[in-house]
């Protein structure tokens, strides 16, 4: 048996937990999605669709504070490492998906968008643009990075101008959820809008200063599981219906968010003990995330691909056995992907294995 929360040099395990579950989930909505058809902002997938995306940013901004708030200095050499082990961390199975996603396509794709992809600017540039579903969110934690350092200097040493940055921050946040997404209009036709990382930097803060705040309050296990279980019902059962654009805009918003903020916080806290057979699992799929994401449209187009060139009928392969059968692919390719590619980057960048962001 492991606890839910460690020594302060070891592995975050219960954000692991989380981090695994919210790549599961996502990979969950995604196949069905793709089997059956999309999901309304009444239903959990449709849900988990969306802001299971939003629990990355948060245990992002929560885990890169765990890590490098006390030993990161606002020097050149410091933030260059800090680049450093973030580039090992995403470019090579970002290069990989994407190459994956290209040839998989049998498109050929305009090579500026291509460029664009392989060095990270699309982000910055074109957030919208790229080649496999999901990436988008990839390209937005690569300008939070960029914000990160800023975070940590101004924490450290001009803290009234944090505060002013953070009301900024919130600022923009808001001006999406209540000016620039219309809820009249499909989430689809403004996606550029959403995924845009202005406005979803606040939710990258938000983790940020969980961290900042939480990091020495100790909180009972009674109300940390409270916590969660009142994020987790209220992400279920607050009343949304219609479109997903009525879960990104307005007070809905502002709620989900919140939810995101409340389930991630009783996950940091919480030190309840797990049994080894739940442990393990929990934790391989958390440490295997980042591949379980980039990974499963991957999966999903070779399997049609292969039902396609064996000119099997439909009935030999329905919509259940297709998801069953790339979610069960996307784990063991995961967890291969995981041991010899991802970590091999990882020690290649001299990463020490504290906790991934």
């Amino acid at each position: 048996r492991r606890p839910f929360t460690i020594s302060r040099m070891n592995r975050l395990y219960n954000l692991d937990y989380l981090r695994g579950l919210a790549a599961f989930g996502i990979m969950i909505y995604h196949y069905l999605s793709w089997a059956y058809g999309n999901f309304t902002a009444d239903t959990f997938m449709g849900r988990v669709g969306i802001y299971g995306v939003s629990v990355f940013y948060v245990l992002s901004g929560l885990t890169l504070y765990y890590v490098y708030f006390d030993k990161m200095k606002p020097s050149t050499e410091e933030i260059i490492l800090f680049f450093k082990k973030r580039f090992f961390r995403i470019y090579p199975l970002l290069w990989l998906a994407t190459a994956a996603a290209i040839l998989i396509s049998k498109k050929v794709p305009d090579v500026w968008d291509v460029l664009l992809n392989l060095t990270g600017l699309f982000g910055f540039i074109k957030w919208d643009t790229c080649f496999s579903t999901g990436v988008w969110s990839i390209g937005n934690e690569l300008v939070f990075y960029v914000f990160f350092p800023v975070f940590i200097l101004l924490v450290k040493s001009y803290r009234i101008v944090m505060v002013l940055f953070g009301m900024l921050l919130f600022s923009v946040y808001l001006y999406f959820a209540f000016v620039k997404l219309v809820p009249e209009v499909a989430l689809a036709d403004q996606w550029k809008n959403y995924v845009n990382p202005l406005n979803q930097v606040f939710i990258f803060l938000g983790g940020f200063l969980i961290g900042f705040f939480l990091n020495n309050i100790k909180i009972n296990n009674l109300l940390s599981l409270l916590f969660i279980l009142l994020g987790l019902g209220l992400f279920t059962f607050y009343p949304v219906a219609g479109n997903a654009i009525n879960l990104v805009s307005g007070v809905n918003r502002l709620v989900f968010t919140a939810i995101c903020f409340l389930v991630c916080i009783g996950f940091y806290k919480t030190t309840v003990a797990l049994p080894a057979v739940i442990h393990k699992p929990l934790t391989l799929l958390g440490e295997s995330s980042y591949s379980v994401y980039l990974l499963h449209p991957i999966v999903w187009g070779i399997l049609g691909f292969i039902f396609k060139l064996l000119h099997l009928p439909e009935v030999l392969h329905p919509s259940f056995l297709k998801v069953v059968l790339s979610v069960i692919c996307t784990l063991i390719v995961s967890y291969f992907v995981y041991e010899k590619f991802e970590k091999y980057f990882m020690k290649f960048a001299g990463r020490k294995k504290v906790c991934a962001g």
